[in-house]
């Protein structure tokens, strides 16, 4: 290989940095969702209220998302992704020290805050690095998320089959992972804005020509977020499994996800995005129908794994079609995260609610015909395969100074 520029060996840098701040991120929400029984439990919650207390995540996302942009106008991408994550790592001690519902929803609205915010700094960065360095880095950050998801969850999975109290958990999880989120932020790009660059809007509408985007979006999203949250919740319910084997099943769904996220770049390259997300789709549907149809652990814990594998690159690829459907990418990418996150973390609610309501044997079937969507409208997705890259100078590339 040729020598390479300084500048474009700071943008390899940042890349794997970035790589590594989705990898913390994703872990808190591991840490989480395989305890949910366990905080449901210590506040006494029934299925319903705890749907309404994860409502709350959905609630402080959707208020606290539109702001992120300012917090990194005002501060720079380095600063502000390092106190934003620092923010969410902290968070995740919340919930598993609130002893009641009152208590428990006040803890997720900051919790989902924080995760929204920093959400869509670090998407911002890593859409950054990918301009920088001309070719799709997405679904492999998106994987090191699923990767760090996976290795949060396998470690509240080991806590939940030793019985450990998820405060104690949580606490020694927060910690080291503020102090690795911290370090590692400090080789992440430091973009600053131009001098007399107007603040964005606090709140980005997605164009119209995004709308159909932002709703495939909105299926893989929805079922990612029920599987996180209820797949540990379903085990235990339904099927009688002990507590360490229902948070398996959290763990087998982050498994698949980051597998196929790791490979995702090359699996699109070679099929297109198309074909890609249609395929999925039907794995997705078929996951559904052995975890609705399951009346033993294995097969309900091969539909998670396969729901995983089925939805794992879709929204990479819905931020990679938005920025090619209309006249302004990046109005459209905010539009269509603020979307599809928005609905991923509304789902754990509204899934607890039709539990409440009639069964989670039924709230699957509503998350099966929700992955219909992806088979059946994955064609609105072509615009990234018609979509042509700019091209990169990664020499002429400004990664510390002001926006180009």
């Amino acid at each position: 290989m040729g020598d390479m520029s300084p500048a474009h060996d700071e943008v390899r840098r940042a890349r794997y940095a970035v790589a590594a701040v989705f990898a913390v991120h994703g872990s808190v929400t591991g840490s989480f969702a395989t305890r949910v029984p366990w905080i449901q439990e210590h506040a006494g919650l029934s299925a319903g209220q705890l749907g309404f207390a994860l409502a709350f995540t959905a609630f402080g996302a959707a208020c606290a998302m539109p702001l992120a942009g300012r917090v990194t106008h005002r501060f720079g991408s380095r600063a502000a992704l390092r106190g934003l994550l620092a923010l969410w790592t902290l968070a995740l001690v919340l919930p598993s020290v609130a002893p009641n519902l009152v208590t428990l929803c006040l803890a997720l609205f900051a919790y989902g805050a924080s995760s929204g915010m920093s959400d869509v700094a670090m998407n911002a960065l890593g859409v950054e690095v990918e301009r920088l360095l001309g070719k799709s880095v997405m679904s492999g950050l998106h994987g090191m998320w699923s990767a760090g998801a996976l290795t949060g969850s396998a470690a509240g999975t080991l806590a939940a089959h030793l019985g450990a109290d998820a405060r104690l958990h949580f606490a020694l999880a927060s910690a080291v992972l503020t102090v690795l989120g911290w370090t590692v932020c400090g080789w992440v790009l430091d973009v600053q804005p131009a001098e007399d660059e107007e603040p964005p809007p606090r709140f980005a509408l997605p164009p119209r020509s995004a709308l159909l985007i932002g709703a495939v979006g909105f299926c893989a999203v929805f079922a990612e977020g029920a599987t996180l949250d209820w797949s540990a919740v379903f085990l235990r319910d339904r099927l009688d499994s002990s507590a360490g084997l229902a948070a398996s099943a959290t763990t087998g769904s982050m498994l698949t996800m980051a597998v196929a996220r790791i490979a995702g770049d090359a699996v699109v390259n070679r099929f297109g995005a198309v074909r890609t997300v249609r395929a999925g789709g039907v794995l997705a549907v078929l996951g559904g129908l052995l975890i609705v149809l399951a009346r033993h652990p294995a097969p309900a814990m091969t539909g998670f794994a396969l729901m995983g594998l089925g939805i794992a690159v879709v929204v990479p690829l819905c931020f990679a079609a938005a920025g090619h459907a209309g006249p302004n990418p990046s109005q459209a990418i905010a539009g269509v995260a603020t979307v599809t996150y928005t609905s991923g973390l509304i789902a754990p609610s509204l899934i607890g609610g039709v539990a409440q309501a009639t069964s989670l044997m039924v709230s699957f079937c509503v998350v099966t015909a929700l992955a219909c969507g992806l088979a059946l409208f994955a064609g609105v997705l072509r615009a990234a395969e018609r979509g042509d890259r700019a091209e990169v100078d990664p020499q002429g590339a400004a990664v510390s100074g002001p926006r180009p």
